[in-house]
């Protein structure tokens, strides 16, 4: 199929408009797994930062692959400044990645008693549902975005969500962790655990059907007991878990959030971006554009396709410059590569024209410092 098959060309995104706007104080960079998220966020932060934001940009990879691109050693929960970011427009950077439990833990410790935060630490059903409970990681990435959000030292909150299976996991996962955890659930499980019998088991078959093989090694009176002295530890601190994530929710669908959807010129990943962009629409979502990430970019000049391949057959029949013919057909392969990445990238922006996009070139190799970082800023605002 041609290019003219697809001849809509998507509204350019403005990058740095919406990096300096400062009423964005929140950059959410989600898509599927494996299309360059956590390196588009960190790009973005540090441009911020070397423009005059202060900036914190928080990740949730487990690579560490922004530890290693920002010369940290290690991140964890707690930000840490990066060296090496120019400083004279007045901005500044902080990294953190997310750990899970102990976002989990923070939370138990801040809204009950030194005494029950212990008890509940020390719970095995609690150490359970803290690691394992399927969402966990994204609803501790909404908790640790509203801890941030709460705290006056930065003016700009970049975040790398999750890579989960699908990019819709970050905004669903959240409010079924909540759902789990709200007070009528936790009554349902404190009433037929103080009674014990079969009523319980039918609770217990019902309501844990989802959790993890971590929780299905709990088993019989111990998981009873262990139930027991969770819900009792716990009264009614967990109904604030629902409050929060609804408050952090509401957060991301005002003015001060913008969403960018990360994709690679692939089939896959622009289906799961086109479903996103559509979630977020339906939502009510302020979507900011599409990052197409790592696209083949023809900049030869002269040579097309078809001419290349000819010549480098010329060469081959005469048994001459065989070196110079499989150059040409790597260069005519490059060319119908960057061919098909413009029909894929055209194909979604035909579906979605009123999405602004912007096109990151595939770069020669990985990023790892700050530099590559910052060549890929550079591509982002559209001036590279």
């Amino acid at each position: 199929m041609s290019a003219a098959a697809y001849p809509h060309r998507a509204p350019q995104l403005r990058a740095d408009h919406l990096i300096d706007d400062p009423r964005v104080r929140i950059i959410v960079c989600c898509g599927s797994g494996g299309v360059g998220k956590t390196t588009t966020a960190a790009a973005i932060a540090l441009r911020a930062a070397e423009r005059g934001r202060r900036a914190v940009v928080l990740t949730i990879d487990p690579a560490r692959r922004l530890a290693q691109s920002m010369g940290l050693t290690e991140l964890d929960n707690t930000p840490r400044a990066v060296r090496g970011v120019n400083t004279e427009a007045g901005g500044g950077l902080d990294a953190m990645m997310l750990d899970m439990k102990r976002t989990f833990d923070e939370v138990v410790e801040e809204h009950t008693t030194p005494d029950k935060a212990r008890q509940i630490l020390a719970n095995p059903f609690y150490q359970a549902v803290s690691s394992s409970f399927a969402g966990t990681q994204e609803y501790m990435a909404m908790e640790k975005l509203g801890q941030l959000r709460h705290r006056s030292q930065w003016d700009l909150i970049v975040v790398d969500t999750p890579p989960s299976r699908s990019a819709l996991d970050f905004l669903d996962a959240p409010q079924r962790l909540g759902s789990f955890l709200d007070g009528r659930l936790i009554r349902l499980l404190s009433g037929p655990a103080r009674t014990g019998g079969r009523s319980y088991l039918k609770v217990l078959h019902a309501g844990f059907s989802v959790m993890t093989s971590a929780m299905t090694k709990v088993l019989g009176s111990e998981l009873l007991r262990d139930v027991q002295t969770f819900v009792n530890a716990l009264d009614t601190m967990f109904g604030g878990f629902r409050e929060r994530a609804d408050q952090t929710y509401a957060l991301l669908k005002r003015p001060e959030t913008a969403f960018l959807v990360v994709a690679a010129p692939e089939p896959d990943a622009l289906r799961e971006a086109s479903y996103f962009v559509d979630r977020l629409s339906r939502d009510a979502m302020p979507l900011a554009g599409l990052v197409l990430n790592r696209m083949r970019v023809d900049r030869a000049a002269g040579i097309g396709e078809e001419q290349a391949i000819a010549a480098a057959e010329r060469l081959e029949a005469a048994g001459e410059h065989q070196l110079t013919a499989s150059l040409l057909r790597l260069h005519a392969e490059h060319l119908r590569l960057a061919a098909r990445d413009e029909r894929i990238s055209d194909r979604f922006s035909s579906a979605h024209p009123d999405v602004p996009v912007v096109r990151l070139p595939a770069l020669a190799g990985d990023v790892h410092d700050l530099d590559g970082l910052r060549q890929v800023g550079v591509h982002f605002s559209g001036t590279g």
